[in-house]
């Protein structure tokens, strides 16, 4: 292993023996600090981005990619704000969950105390950086963070202000652990620091949560990929059905929580298709169709298997014409990654039937996927959205990240 990921998980660990011991006040103050820092030293930070942004585009990376790893002080500003509401929620850590006391005299107490030390690996986004350490920080969590060598420089600036911050507040600098070698053995190497490393949250494609999920040796919370769909019914609003479908191809597609495949019933295709997407073609969205439909639809590609299985993160979409809501379950269930599935209809009872059988993280009625979000669910910057079922499903907040404690307390009494 490299000397480089064991010293600074060590380093992260010796770090958490002093993070079990901050106050609320001691951690909100040290995000404040943190979070003036970032925007003061904006300028520093936009340099370094520029940077990745060059070789982004020197090694071919797509536009909506890049969109997602620069930086600007409107953005960085944003990326501080984030760190700012994360000081307005509340605290898990100490929370008492429950209490009780047994026949004997045992009193026995339930609370809430942080992980330990997070080992998170993720891809380009700069953001994640920031948000990954308030809310690690913020639960009395250290953190050694693994982003994408698409982001190194900007990484690197970022982690050497937050670090600098901290040095005058309680909290320690060795919280907070960058790794700087963007080789994959990097990784790979992180997933054996079982006994340094409490736990391991990757963020990002299918590849990397695969590779994560199938080789760590450290407990794994996954966050998955978004293959997320939207269906709509016979007995959708028209417009409502075009302003959600729009919304969540369109706003933002380089994100998880975008639609991928459109799933539309054929009676209300019949009536409105064109209608529908021609928004969409008008934004610069590639589609993707079954036949006949790709020869009715100028610009259109013939949808295939891949397609459907396919998280694009970027300006395409599939379609795909159903008879039934049966129809569409199935479609659903075959290609979905349990991320965000919507359906948009009026008829309440097939709304329920979606909702009680659509097995994913957050099932939506009549809403654009786009709100599987932490700060939209109001939990304040996400550490991620998990999408399976042990320990934490959905977005990510403060209380995802701690583990449970209980305090036994009596005078004496020993087991018979």
């Amino acid at each position: 292993m490299s000397n480089e990921v064991v010293m600074k998980a060590t380093l992260a660990q010796k770090a958490a023996r002093i993070m079990n011991n901050v106050t609320t006040e001691q951690k909100n103050e040290a995000l404040l600090v943190m979070a003036d820092a970032l925007v003061a030293a904006s300028a520093a930070i936009i340099e370094a981005n520029k940077l990745d942004l060059k070789r982004g585009q020197e090694q071919g990376t797509s536009s909506s990619m890049l969109d997602r790893l620069a930086l600007d002080e409107k953005r960085i500003e944003a990326i501080a704000n984030g760190l700012r509401e994360i000081v307005q929620l509340p605290d898990p850590v100490g929370e008492l969950l429950e209490q009780f006391e047994r026949p004997n005299g045992i009193h026995i107490r339930k609370l809430r105390v942080p992980l330990g030390v997070i080992g998170m690996i993720y891809e380009a986004r700069p953001n994640v950086t920031v948000d990954a350490t308030g809310l690690c920080l913020k639960t009395s969590n250290c953190v050694v963070l693994r982003g994408g060598s698409a982001a190194l420089e900007s990484n690197r600036q970022i982690v050497a202000v937050l670090r600098s911050a901290l040095e005058n507040t309680a909290l320690p600098a060795d919280a907070i652990q960058l790794i700087e070698n963007s080789d994959r053995s990097s990784v790979n190497e992180m997933l054996k620091l079982k006994g340094l490393l409490d736990v391991i949250i990757p963020r990002g494609g299918a590849a990397l949560i695969n590779n994560v999920v199938e080789n760590s040796i450290v407990p794994v919370i996954e966050t998955g990929a978004g293959v997320c769909h939207t269906y709509i019914d016979k007995d959708a609003d028209v417009q409502m059905a075009s302003e959600i479908a729009f919304n969540a191809k369109v706003q933002r597609p380089s994100v998880c929580n975008a639609m991928e495949t459109l799933i539309i019933h054929r009676d209300f295709a019949s009536l409105h298709l064109e209608q529908l997407i021609q928004k969409m073609i008008e934004a610069g969205v590639e589609l993707r169709l079954p036949s006949p439909y790709d020869q009715q639809v100028k610009g259109s590609k013939l949808v295939t298997e891949q397609d459907y299985a396919t998280e694009y993160n970027d300006y395409i979409l599939n379609i795909a014409i159903v008879d039934s809501l049966d129809e569409a379950l199935v479609h659903i269930n075959r290609y979905s990654t349990k991320h965000s599935e919507c359906i948009v209809t009026n008829n309440k009872a097939l709304a329920e039937r979606f909702i009680q059988e659509i097995d994913a993280a957050a099932v939506y009625h009549n809403v654009s996927t786009r709100f599987t979000d932490g700060f939209e669910f109001g939990y304040g910057a996400e550490i991620g959205i998990s999408t399976q079922k042990l320990h934490a499903r959905g977005p990510m907040g403060l209380p995802a990240l701690t583990s449970t404690k209980y305090q036994i307390t009596g005078n004496g009494q020993i087991r018979q």
